[in-house]
Parts: structure tokens; C-alpha cells; sequence
């Protein structure tokens, strides 16, 4: 007999609660299904909507987030003068540091050593949110500072300013400062056309000739060691343009480093600085007596024999200068004071204001800088105001607008503004008629004559046809003249018969040296470096040396007195 095994009866409550685990999954399955539909179609939807309403980037919209955010500046030739580059900074959060400051200072002096480690101790010990460490850094440096592991030291890409020129033109160019704009230079009078989002792709071409610039730096910085000078100048106009080919003030500063530059390192003594600039006034004095016919015969004499007295006041002549009738070609080959305030005097005081506003001596340069001085105007035109402005005393301007005024000299009598910007051929400002081309063609004549036999002579570069003026000036201290200090300046042109280039060296308070025989004045210091630079800078400018050449003088020459002495013209002082 078989026995039937008993099978448990399934139990209702337990299907029951099963049947609700299903159902819940089942509901939250829906809903997150639900949810995602949701999601995905939210995401479909703005696509839409901005597919429908908004604008398309347009391909100007794409290009600007391709161009540098600050236009470059290239010399007159393309070379690259200031651009602006990606750069590291690396910086730190000091409150957040986990590691030894001690030991990350020591290893942050090794990888930066332009700290030491006392710097970079108080930098990580600072209470303060964050603070940099470095600027500029090199990819390589940001790369070992990040091996050190500390995760309070970041890293940041960011747009700098380069020049990579370092003090090449540092008064032309200027520097940006932390907020993206220009500060000084160029860069701070092109800050409006650098920073424009249509323009900034294109690089701006500056007037200014790196090689000529660098020429200029180098023997201007040469004399300035040399002579221990205060303070120096140099400048390369084009005569015809306007343009400045090179601009130089000393001392200098590093724009790539602009906080270790001083005030006087950031002052622009070319174009804000104000001098009496001597006998470099006595051409300019000379072309007005021509020009307004009060001087109508270069043989025509003046008494130089003894001092000038008028009034209370004497004018002088140095005791090396000789003590005679002199002509108008003599006059400026002995610079004398004595003869040229006898011209001005027959001038009058509104010739001399004259010819000084039509040189603009009396408004600031016109140039695109905004570092500009006033000139020093008289107040007040005695008798003897007249004459001692006329060999440059009693009023005092820029070594540009010095520049400037022989430029319009030598040019055909032209007066342009200076520039800083390449100009294009043709495109030359129309300027002003300030004297008649026969007026410019003497004064060119007598330019040359201070170079063969004035006080010029040092200036001579072989074949470059040099022609120019010196002037030595004292330098006003304390209501009266420094008679132990004085400003030398050599006014250059070449060349002289088909005039191309004004060329202005200076030195400001510059000491004597064995060399010049206890002499400070431009004969000796100056002049010589104005040579040197034409010599260099010639070629560059496609002035070539021809020996065959020069400058027609033969109406002049027997106008030379050739009696005992005349061969010492320009060998002792100059004024």
C-alpha cells in the first residue's frame, strides 16, 4: 500500500506581497523612465530654441577669439617691437598650504633665482587670500615649481605684454600696465586703435628703424659712460617726412620690468625735457635775417671786436674767438655770440618771435606721444631778450622740435610735424612754408661750412657730405647759470647737398676727460659721436659715402678771411 506525501498548501499573504514588489518596481521603472523622457526632452527643446532664436556666431565672431587681444608693434621694416604673448603666472593660496613652507621656500629659490628663499618665505607666510609668485614664468619653470606637489600653488595662463627688444626704444614704445592698457609711449597714445576687436589682427608699423635705433643707443650710451653725463638725447629725423627713424633718451628702463624703472629713467628727455640749446639757435637766427631780407649780402660785417654792452648787461665772445669784423659765413664758423646778437638786434623782437612760432618753439611737439613739455617762452622781450634768444639764450625747447627746425632748414624750408608712424610714400603731411627754397639752399651751404672749418669739424664723416651746428649752453640752477655744467648738443644733417636725414646728439651735464683736454663743450663730446652714428647708420639708409660729391660753396669761400689764425677756427671751445 502506497502512502500519498502531504504538500504544503501555498500561502495567499506571501503571493500577495510579492505581487506589490513587482508593482512598486514596475511604478518606480515608469517614473524614471518618465524622468529621463523628460530630461531628453528638455535637452531637444533647447536645441530648438536656440537653433529657432538664436543668432548664429557669425565668422567675424570666430575670428575674433583668434586675434591677440593687443595689436603688435613692428618697426618701419616688420621687425617686432611689443606683442603680446600667452604667459605663465604662478601664484599661491597661503592659507591653504598642507606642506613645510620652509622647505617649498628653499626649493622655489632654486627654481627661481631671481629670489631668494627670505622672499619666497614671506610669500607663502602672508595672510592673505592669494598672492603671485611669479610672472612671466618660462613653461619649463612652471613645470618643475608643479613637481614640488604642493596643491595650494596654481598655475594660470594669462596675456602679457612682450618686448623682446628689451630697452630698445623704451621711450618710443612705452610699456601696458596691470590693467591691459598703455601706460607710456606709444603704447599708451595707440592704446584706443591697439585694443580695437577690427584692427588688433594687424600689426602697427612705427617710423622708427630698429637698426638705426640700436646704432644710435649704442654710441649715445658709449659717450654717456664716457663723459659721465646727467642725462643724453639722440635723434634720427627724415627731413622730408617728418618721420622719426630713431629716438633715444638715456637713462634708460627695461619695459619688461617696469617696476624697477626710476623717474628719471621713465622721463623722455627728447620730447618732455626743455633746454637752452645754445649756438644750435644762431642758423635759425641766421636764415631769418636772410629770409627777411635784413641780411641781404653774406659779406656784410659785424663787430665782434670787444664785448657787446647793453645796458647793464654784457654778452661775450670766448677768448679764443677772434676779435674782428666778422661776415655772416664767419660769424657762425667762429659762433659767434657777440656778431649774432648784433643780427638779431637788426631783426627786432617781432622777427625773432616770428621765426620762433613758425618753428612752433612757443605750443609743445606735435607728436603722437603724450609726454610732452612746454617750452620755456620769455615773459617779457627787452632789447636783450632779442639778441640773447638769438644765439639760443633765455629760451629753452625739446630736442625734438630742435630737430624739427633744421629739418626745415634743409628741406626747402618746409615746416612738418614729427611722427612716430611709418608714412607711406607720397603720403608726407603737406606742412607749412616757413622759408623760401633760396633761403634753405644758403643755409645749407653755411651748415657745411661749420663742418669743413667751424666748429663742426669732428663731424666729418668721409663722404657722408656732413653739414650741422654745435651749441654749448650753461644750465640755469638757482636763478642764475651753472658756470661748471652745461647741456652740449650737435645739430647734424647729411647729406648736406641732397638733404635726407637731421641727426641730434646731446649730453646733459657731461664731465671733461683727458681725451678733450679739460674741455666739456660739443666740439669734443658730442660731435664726434653724431660721426660715428652717420658712419654706422649711412648704409642702412641707403646714404652710401661718395667722396666725389659735395655740397657748391665757391661763392662763399672767398668770403673766409685767410689772415694769421683763420686755420683755428672751431679748435678751441664752442658756444
Amino acid at each position: 500500500m502506497s502512502v500519498a506525501l502531504a504538500r504544503p498548501l501555498p500561502q495567499r499573504g506571501g503571493n500577495a506581497k510579492r505581487h506589490a514588489l513587482l508593482a512598486t518596481s514596475h511604478a518606480r521603472l515608469m517614473m524614471l523612465l518618465l524622468l529621463f523622457g523628460a530630461g531628453v526632452a528638455m535637452i531637444v527643446l533647447r536645441l530648438a530654441w536656440l537653433a529657432v532664436f538664436t543668432q548664429p556666431a557669425t565668422s567675424r565672431d570666430a575670428a575674433a577669439a583668434l586675434v591677440p587681444l593687443r595689436a603688435d608693434l613692428v618697426d618701419r621694416n616688420g621687425a617686432p617691437l611689443a606683442r603680446t604673448i600667452d604667459a605663465w603666472s604662478i601664484g599661491v593660496h597661503p592659507r591653504d598650504i598642507i606642506g613645510d613652507r620652509r622647505a617649498i621656500a628653499q626649493q622655489l629659490a632654486q627654481l627661481i633665482p631671481a629670489h631668494d628663499e627670505s622672499y619666497f618665505y614671506a610669500k607663502l607666510t602672508q595672510d592673505v587670500p592669494f598672492t603671485y609668485i611669479e610672472r612671466r614664468a618660462l613653461p619649463g619653470t612652471v613645470e618643475q615649481v608643479n613637481a614640488i606637489g604642493e596643491p595650494a600653488i596654481v598655475f594660470s595662463r594669462e596675456p602679457e605684454r612682450l618686448y623682446p627688444q628689451s630697452k630698445l626704444a623704451d621711450h618710443v614704445l612705452g610699456f601696458v600696465d596691470y590693467t591691459g592698457h598703455g601706460a607710456l609711449g606709444m603704447e599708451r597714445a595707440l592704446d584706443t586703435k591697439l585694443l580695437d576687436q577690427g584692427s588688433r589682427s594687424q600689426p602697427i608699423a612705427l617710423s622708427i628703424d630698429a637698426r638705426v635705433q640700436a646704432a644710435m643707443e649704442s654710441e649715445l650710451g658709449a659717450a654717456m659712460a664716457t663723459f659721465q653725463a646727467k642725462a643724453a638725447v639722440g635723434i634720427v629725423e627724415d627731413v622730408h617726412t617728418g618721420e622719426i627713424v630713431a629716438m633715444t633718451s638715456m637713462p634708460q628702463f627695461n619695459p619688461n620690468r617696469i617696476k624697477d624703472a626710476t623717474p628719471d629713467e621713465l622721463r623722455n628727455n627728447a620730447t618732455q625735457s626743455v633746454f637752452e640749446l645754445g649756438s644750435t639757435f644762431k642758423p635759425i637766427t641766421m636764415a631769418e635775417a636772410i629770409e627777411s631780407g635784413t641780411v641781404t649780402s653774406m659779406a656784410r660785417r659785424f663787430d665782434a671786436t670787444k664785448p657787446l654792452q647793453v645796458g647793464r648787461f654784457t654778452i661775450h665772445d670766448l677768448p679764443s674767438d677772434p676779435k674782428r669784423w666778422l661776415n655772416i659765413p664767419e660769424t657762425l664758423i667762429y659762433s659767434s655770440n657777440v656778431a649774432t646778437a648784433r643780427i638779431a638786434d637788426l631783426i627786432g623782437e617781432q622777427g625773432m618771435k616770428d621765426i620762433f612760432h613758425k618753428m612752433h618753439f612757443d605750443t609743445r611737439p606735435d607728436i603722437e606721444l603724450r609726454e610732452k613739455g612746454s617750452p620755456l617762452w620769455p615773459k617779457f622781450w627787452a632789447r636783450t631778450t632779442t639778441m640773447t634768444t638769438g644765439y639760443g639764450h633765455g629760451i629753452a625747447i625739446t630736442p625734438l622740435q630742435l630737430a624739427n627746425a633744421y629739418a626745415t632748414l634743409v628741406n626747402g624750408g618746409i615746416w612738418r610735424p614729427t611722427t612716430l608712424l611709418r608714412v607711406a610714400p607720397g603720403q608726407a603731411a603737406a606742412g607749412e612754408r616757413v622759408l623760401s627754397q633760396a633761403t634753405s639752399d644758403r643755409m645749407r651751404q653755411l651748415l657745411r661750412l661749420v663742418v669743413l672749418k667751424g666748429t663742426g669739424r669732428r663731424a666729418d664723416a668721409p663722404g657722408y657730405r656732413v653739414g650741422g651746428k654745435t651749441g654749448t649752453a650753461e644750465i640755469a640752477d638757482a636763478g642764475g647759470y651753472d658756470k661748471h655744467r652745461n647741456v652740449a648738443t650737435f645739430a647734424a644733417v647729411f647729406p648736406i647737398d641732397r638733404p635726407r636725414y637731421v641727426v641730434i646728439t646731446m649730453l646733459d651735464a657731461p664731465h671733461a676727460t683727458a681725451q678733450t683736454y679739460g674741455w666739456t663743450t660739443a666740439a669734443w663730446n658730442v660731435v664726434p659721436v653724431a660721426n660715428r652714428v652717420i658712419q654706422r647708420i649711412g648704409p642702412l639708409l641707403g646714404v652710401l659715402p661718395d667722396m666725389s660729391r659735395d655740397i657748391d660753396e665757391s661763392d662763399l669761400l672767398p668770403l673766409l678771411w685767410n689772415g694769421p689764425g683763420s686755420d683755428d677756427a672751431g679748435k678751441g671751445a664752442d658756444q
